[in-house]
């Protein structure tokens, strides 16, 4: 059983790289859950989930102000290995009850025992009446994971194609300690996970200069330039070249029973090459995240 929620964070984690993908465009927290393993387990099942963040993120980037959020996410695995999966996102403090639906399918497998990766597409639906900052760029993502469990830690590198309006690839590495004690919580069936990690973001940031073209009123007032009439003209910046953006520190905690997951989790986030109409600084994330696993 615990290999199957597993197998739901894989993909809820590839899913939410491009959730909530702002004009900016953002991220729900960047991957939102770091999966403790890849291990496929070719079992049917139907995973649901909902996710709270305290602000959102696209790869390292942020909004000139807090956009904290909800996401409702649903999976179905095959037992083959093939996955279809959906996903709502309402940004708070806007009208429409959901600005966002993501769609997308992908397929998880095993190269060994230790050695797994996913693959997947990503499709974002932008209500009509959502708000700009809710707004992608970028369309699609076809997202590439490998992961490696040495026993003492776990490696994984991601390769990200976001394509639309503005096209833009990432590299994501990833090393983290999955620690489970051995003693339950209230009983022989709960237990705790501990899943720290370090990560670092790589890629280009096109996606950063199409708006700042494109909105640069709002940041303009968002940003509070004094004694000026009309918005500036940012600087142009090279976002094609491909970059350093990122360096993360999370920890997640969860508590398990066999059919059910509640995590919360913290992320310190330190930008770099920040496009500079946006001002990006270190900033604490914060996220809430329940799963619950039916099986076929």
């Amino acid at each position: 059983m615990r290999r199957l929620f597993i197998i739901f964070l894989v993909i809820a984690g590839s899913m939410l790289n491009a959730a909530a993908t702002t004009v900016i465009p953002l991220s729900i927290a960047g991957k939102r859950i770091t999966a403790d393993t890849d291990t496929v387990a070719r079992k049917a099942s139907v995973s649901l989930g909902v996710n709270y963040g305290s602000d959102v993120q696209f790869f390292g980037r942020t909004g000139p102000i807090k956009y904290p959020y909800m996401a409702g996410d649903a999976i179905y695995n095959f037992k083959s290995g093939f996955f279809l999966y959906g996903s709502a996102v309402n940004v708070f403090g806007y009208t429409p009850i959901v600005d966002e639906i993501d769609g997308g399918a992908g397929y998880l497998f095993n190269y060994s025992k230790n050695f797994a990766g996913t693959f997947s597409y990503t499709h974002f639906f932008f209500m009509n009446q959502a708000p700009p900052v809710i707004m992608s760029a970028s369309s699609n993502d076809i997202d590439f994971k490998n992961s490696y469990d040495w026993s003492f830690v776990k490696t994984s590198g991601t390769f990200d194609y976001l394509f639309g309006q503005a096209n833009d690839y990432f590299i994501s590495l990833n090393v983290s300690k999955y620690i489970e004690p051995a003693w339950g919580v209230f009983d022989d069936k709960d237990y705790l996970s501990f899943n720290p990690g370090v990560s670092m973001i790589m890629g280009t940031q096109n996606f950063v200069g199409r708006f700042s073209t494109e909105n640069q009123g709002e940041l303009y007032f968002n940003n509070h330039i004094p004694g000026l009439d009309v918005p500036p003209l940012f600087d142009r910046y090279d976002n094609g070249r491909f970059n350093v953006l990122n360096y993360s520190f999370k920890l997640p905690i969860a508590y398990n029973r066999p059919h059910y997951t509640f995590e919360a989790s913290w992320k310190y986030s330190i930008p770099l090459n920040v496009e500079g109409a946006l001002k990006n600084h270190k900033e604490l994330f914060f996220n809430l995240t329940f799963y619950y696993l039916f099986f076929k």
